[in-house]
């Protein structure tokens, strides 16, 4: 994985959230009175056991106080959280998305935890999202969960189509396309169109890259030969393997996977649990597929794991929350080995590099120990979050998966970029 320095990273921010700016650096209270605790979790990926946990383990260890959990859905959540961590009734603790957290701990939306490092894990915690809730030297967010991306497949539709699991991401590409004509109406490779994530590797492993930073300034690359090589092996699969919608989203891949639609899918590690969730579950899944469910990480253009998006999410103390001691002692626990062993034990990587052996040694564990040597991240710039924001990806996806001119689209799309990255 490629990464930038403080310096670079420095040296490329620019925003301020509103009313934020010169927070971030006050120190926790030792003690404050009883008070209400507000965490911001995103998305369902957070287990309710691990839910409970927090709650149950702080309220206990600080008698008076609670602690509310706020579920919060990753659909403008950038923007929600601008809003929120601003105003006068932020919350305590917040979840980010990994890609996200360069704009908040450069625009002083987070508590300085930097004296904090030491007791939440110190060196223990995931060095690449270390970096990612750093900025200027300082610690402000700290790793909450990683994942890799891997491919999840019925082992039975792919023997009766003659196929093995593949080596090369070219041989990926003929399975997925083969399934999809063995099978009318099926998806080979289940790939809505808004999901950019998963053509990250196509670009990677073609020599792309998403943006470059140099001279203090970022350049966008989608336009590259290389990048352009790979959106085009996108645009085949999107095109000629997959009957998801052309702009939908990458919401519960589990439902076609259960129905039998969905021959193959890429999606993060913790998907596996979605699949196998109790059929009476609030988002049901397929517990009777789970011998028919095989999984393997995907495969470079010369074999060996791809590079892969290495999602996943940080956590931090809002800088203007009003309880900044209580909100850093729940900081605390939600990085115990407790909390973050009920993440291993559920398929997400801990937040803690001693705690990888907690993820298990099944056939997902083996995928995810061979995908996370080759993750990589988004760019580390502070107005990534902003291009995420924009909807320029999820848009130029949408027209690739739909036969857009890739070329043509690939040159406007980094010059939206370019004038977010730099503006």
């Amino acid at each position: 994985m490629r990464k930038l320095s403080f310096a670079a990273i420095a040296a490329a921010a620019a925003i301020t959230l509103a009313g934020c700016a010169g927070g971030g650096t006050d120190t926790p209270a030792a003690d404050e009175g009883p008070a209400d605790i507000r965490v911001w979790l995103v998305g369902t990926d957070t287990p309710q056991e691990a839910r409970d946990y927090l709650k149950t383990t702080f309220e206990a260890e600080n008698p008076g106080s609670t602690l509310t959990i706020e579920e919060q859905s990753w659909t403008g959540l950038v923007d929600k959280l601008t809003t929120s961590l601003s105003g006068s009734d932020s919350p305590d603790v917040v979840e980010v998305g990994n890609t996200q957290a360069a704009a908040f701990t450069s625009s002083g939306a987070f508590l300085d935890l930097t004296d904090q490092y030491e007791a939440l894990g110190g060196d223990d915690l995931l060095p690449g999202f270390v970096e990612a809730g750093s900025y200027d030297g300082k610690f402000y967010a700290a790793p909450l969960y990683s994942g890799s991306r891997l491919v999840f497949y019925k082992k039975d539709a792919l023997a009766a189509s003659g196929l093995s699991v593949p080596t090369t991401l070219a041989e990926y590409i003929s399975n997925a396309e083969k399934l999809a004509a063995d099978n009318p109406g099926d998806s080979g490779l289940w790939w809505p169109g808004q999901d950019w994530y998963n053509a990250l590797p196509f670009i990677w492993e073609n020599g792309g890259e998403i943006a470059t930073f140099a001279d203090g300034k970022w350049s966008a690359q989608f336009s590259s030969a290389g990048s352009i090589k790979g959106l085009e092996q996108v645009q085949e699969l999107m095109t000629k393997a997959s009957t998801a919608p052309k702009d939908g989203n990458e919401t519960n891949p589990q439902v076609g996977f259960c129905e039998g639609t969905t021959l193959q899918l890429s999606a993060p590690s913790w998907v596996k649990w979605s699949i196998l969730a109790a059929a009476d579950a609030e988002t049901p899944g397929c517990p009777d597929q789970e011998s028919n469910l095989g999984v393997y990480a995907l495969p470079g253009a010369n074999g060996g794991a791809a590079q892969v998006f290495a999602g996943g999410s940080n956590i931090a103390v809002a800088a203007k929350s009003a309880h900044p001691g209580l909100a850093t002692k729940a900081l605390a626990i939600i990085l115990s080995d407790e909390f973050q062993t009920i993440y291993g034990k559920n398929g997400l990587v801990p937040a803690k590099v001693s705690l990888a052996s907690t993820v298990g040694t099944d056939e997902v564990a083996q995928a995810i120990s061979s995908a996370a040597g080759n993750a990589r991240l988004t760019p580390a710039s502070p107005k990534w979050a902003d291009v995420e924001a924009s909807g320029a990806l999820t848009d130029f996806f949408v027209q690739i998966a739909q036969g857009g001119d890739i070329p043509s689209l690939a040159k406007a799309l980094d010059e939206k970029i370019d004038g977010i990255l730099n503006g």
